[in-house]
């Protein structure tokens, strides 16, 4: 028994003892004493809310604007019934008001092919005459709808002023016409001439290219419009006038004595001229291509103006796509398949169009480059299918 006292007794005082050795508890410091609260004022009453200000009323959102749809101008010339085509007024065999105020011309039969195409009605156009620096402008603003006025395809007017070209009707090249007795013979004979040219065209710079070339010294005449241009010239005012060569032809025909003048044996830049639209109007632009290329393919599938109608029991498969037979190929364009049956019925295939007004009984233009591919020359349709 004292055995056992004794260990519990030596068991707490090692527990005081290590307890002693530990850190000592530091006291909790006294709250102090919390302050008395004041006395509540008397209940009153709360003044009312100052009203809110009313919200502005906000500017109803104007309507996105829409984007031309593609088409849009196709659909326009539909619903207007008529084709407002941009000529040439002053250009004989090209672009040109007859004494019986009526356009005519080579350009103006391509107007009256499209209203074919598209009314049924050659005579479903608005001819719109421009000089050079209006014509482009006309297009971009929409004031026409097509442009048919000798106009070059080049890569500055294709991107740069928005335009879409529809295919070359004519291959062309910048020539110069002087008087018979002038001696002038090739460009090198002209240093020091004096040139008569229109502003606001491709014949400017090709101009100044053949004569630097050369290292020849000449003076420039401008003038707005082909027929002042062709004036100054016939005045004497210049030693030479500077153009394409069919319209050189052209303005020769129309002289008081077209033998008197010639064309040089000089060609000074190639001038594909052509059809063209704006951008963004690309199914109105398709229908634009397909009647040219469409007038091309019946010259040299043998179909005319006189034969129209016989070929439409053809069974050339391309014949019968080309005159709506089969194929809705009009349909692909929106407008009716035989199409090409009313422009062969109006103004012909691109022969006949060529020979009426460029050929032996016109101004007598040889064809070169404008002959079918088929007979050496450039022209080529795209197939039919």
């Amino acid at each position: 028994m004292k055995g056992k006292y004794f260990v519990v007794v030596t068991i707490l005082v090692l527990a005081s003892l290590l307890a002693a050795c530990g850190p000592q508890a530091t006291p909790c410091p006294e709250c102090p004493a919390c302050p008395e609260c004041p006395p509540c004022p008397e209940a009153g009453e709360c003044p009312p809310p100052a009203p809110c200000p009313e919200c502005p009323t906000c500017p109803e959102c104007p309507e996105a604007p829409v984007a031309a749809a593609v088409g849009e101008r196709l659909n326009v010339i539909k619903e207007r019934g008529k084709i407002i085509c941009g000529c040439n007024q002053e250009l004989p065999g090209f672009g040109y008001l007859n004494p019986q105020g009526e356009f005519e011309g080579f350009d103006v039969d391509f107007c009256k092919a499209l209203a074919a195409a598209v009314f049924g009605d050659p005579n479903a156009v608005e001819y719109r005459p421009l000089t050079a620096p209006e014509r482009l402008p006309a297009l971009q603003t929409g004031e026409i709808d097509v442009l048919i006025r000798n106009t070059t395809w080049t890569l500055t007017r294709d991107a740069e002023n928005d335009l879409n070209w529809a295919g070359v009707n004519f291959y062309d090249g910048q020539g110069m016409m002087v008087r018979k007795d002038s001696g002038f013979e090739t460009l090198e004979d002209m240093e020091g001439a004096t040139v008569c040219s229109t502003t606001g065209t491709t014949t400017e710079m090709n101009l100044a290219d053949a004569f630097r070339s050369r290292g020849l010294e000449y003076t420039p005449l401008l003038f707005e419009s082909t027929q002042d241009t062709n004036t100054a010239y016939e005045e004497g005012r210049c030693d030479g006038e500077t153009s394409d060569k069919s319209q050189l032809a052209a303005l020769r025909s129309a002289m008081a004595d077209p033998e008197e003048h010639v064309i040089l044996d000089v060609t000074m830049s190639k001038e594909p001229l052509g059809p063209l639209t704006a951008h963004g109007s690309d199914e109105w632009n398709d229908v634009v291509r397909w009647v040219l290329w469409g007038m091309l393919q019946a010259e040299e599938s043998g179909v005319s103006s006189e034969n129209v109608d016989e070929m439409l029991a053809s069974e050339d498969p391309t014949i019968q796509r080309l005159l709506g037979v089969s194929g809705e190929m009009g349909t692909a364009l929106g407008i009716p398949d035989d199409f090409m049956v009313q422009v062969l019925k109006a103004v012909g295939n691109y022969g006949e169009v060529y020979d009426r007004w460029c050929g032996p009984g016109g101004l007598d233009i040889p064809r070169g480059p404008n002959e079918l591919w088929t007979n050496g020359g450039l022209m080529y349709s795209m197939a039919f299918r």
